[in-house]
């Protein structure tokens, strides 16, 4: 099983933006804790963050050739990008929508996830755990129990 994580703008900037918020670690130490589980069950993941919009899209659209699913913090595009909606209905794998603050209960903007209708789950307000539950949750759609 190989996963695609894609995590979106600002998210690049884990440990130093608002911590508070987002926690003190980093987008790196994040991956390798996500590298650690993935391995635990022989699933290879791929990590890819970018602040372009078309250049998210453009992964998305390899993935569907690449990957067999896909975790995505698509951040603040999370809320009003209907091209990154569109690019996720259009590619047919799964994908999990992952935040790590509860954005239901922060400002009233980010309530609205014009994504989560095309996307398999949602995780949030989890911190860093959001992408291990979101890894667990893809290996069981996929047919991987361990």
């Amino acid at each position: 099983m190989k996963i695609l994580v894609v995590n979106g703008p600002n998210l690049n900037l884990l440990g130093e933006r608002e911590p508070n918020i987002y926690g003190n670690e980093t987008l790196g130490s994040i991956n390798a804790e996500i590298t650690a589980e993935a391995e635990k069950t022989g699933c290879s993941v791929e990590f890819f963050q970018s602040n372009s919009e078309g250049a998210i899209i453009d992964k998305l659209h390899e993935a569907r050739l690449t990957s067999d699913g896909v975790i995505l913090n698509a951040g603040a595009y999370t809320h009003y990008s209907y091209a990154i909606r569109d690019a996720i209905a259009a590619i047919k794998i799964p994908v999990i929508e992952v935040h790590l603050s509860n954005i239901d209960g922060r400002d009233e903007f980010r309530k609205i996830s014009v994504i989560a209708p095309v996307c398999r789950g949602r995780i949030m307000g989890f911190g860093k755990y959001g992408y291990i539950l979101a890894l667990k949750s893809l290996g069981m759609l996929l047919g991987d129990k361990n």
